[in-house]
């Protein structure tokens, strides 16, 4: 077998990566920082030669990882990340076996997401909204559709962030977004969202609006399309107002959303379509959250908990 270089194994899973598994930016990137640390250890294992790694060099790898105090949920990552890369590197010649296909993943400590319960959602809301009656100019407006939009449709922010006005179906109260994957999806959302959003547009927009603003729903103060930082900004300083509340971003809004349909009588697979996870799995964690809640209430409340 021809020995290729690490660098053009690495520059051709790449663009595997991004051209025919289509996959986001960020993973991605995750991707190929899991493959060019697994290359460093190569080169301290002093492996020359690719074609000949076996799956002790990967299990070592995976080790040093653990030892240098790498969290569990990390570790599972990697292990994936490489069993899709020896899978892949085995179709193309660069492997004479696929040595990752036995490799087990370490399972990932499940880590309950956080989530405003009902009223202090509410009382984020309604603080938004206040903001706007007290304050002048269009950022309020702005900042108070994008936190009820975050609520109401349990999108991810890079959804948010890549809104189009043609994206807003009026008559039925719903947005589409480009999720994970660039797949699209629909999602209804509520009469408070609607109304912020709709106030955002005719009384907000047209006043951070110039000619780099093109179609974007939401608008920076410089009149770009808003960007992911300002957006998680602005929830962060929403939520961190009430009370007891740890520090929370749009995921808590996200993760709140989920848990207030099922704790509603949604059924898991409308909220996996709502979220626009790949796996029910993904979602069925919600209904953890939502039996904790109930246990929390329950040892709260009852007189002989």
């Amino acid at each position: 077998m021809t020995s290729v270089a690490l660098s053009d194994i690495r520059r051709a899973f790449e663009r595997y990566l991004e051209a025919e598994r289509n996959l986001s930016v960020h993973t991605v990137r995750a991707y190929m920082g899991d493959l060019d640390s697994f290359f460093e250890h190569l080169d301290k294992l002093d492996v020359n030669d690719f074609s000949t790694i076996e799956l002790s060099h990967i299990r070592s790898w995976l080790a040093n990882q653990q030892v240098k105090g790498g969290a569990r949920t990390t570790l599972s990552r990697r292990a994936v990340s490489i069993r899709l890369f020896t899978k892949w590197a085995t179709k193309k010649g660069f492997l004479p076996k696929d040595i990752g296909a036995t490799l087990a993943t370490p399972k990932g400590a499940r880590t309950l997401p956080e989530v405003l319960n009902v009223s202090d959602a509410a009382i984020a809301m309604d603080s938004m909204a206040t903001r706007v009656a007290e304050e002048d100019g269009p950022i309020p407006i702005r900042d108070c559709a994008m936190l009820e939009l975050l609520y109401a449709s349990g999108a991810r922010v890079s959804e948010l962030c890549g809104l189009d006005l043609e994206d807003i179906d009026y008559q039925r109260q719903t947005i589409r977004v480009l999720g994970k994957g660039n797949k699209e999806r629909t999602i209804p959302i509520g009469n408070p969202a609607m109304r912020a959003l709709e106030n955002w547009l005719k009384q907000g927009r047209d006043q951070l609006a110039g000619e780099k603003s093109e179609r974007a729903v939401f608008l920076g103060a410089r009149g770009k399309r808003i960007d992911q930082r300002t957006v998680r900004t602005v929830v962060y300083e929403a939520l961190e107002a009430l009370e007891g509340a740890r520090k929370m971003g749009p995921h808590a809004l996200r993760h709140s959303a989920a848990t207030h349909l099922l704790e509603g009588g949604a059924d898991l697979r409308t909220v996996q379509e709502i979220l626009g996870h790949a796996s029910l799995a993904t979602t069925q964690i919600y209904t953890h959250v939502s039996t904790e809640r109930l246990q929390k209430a329950f040892r709260q409340a009852h007189p002989r908990a």
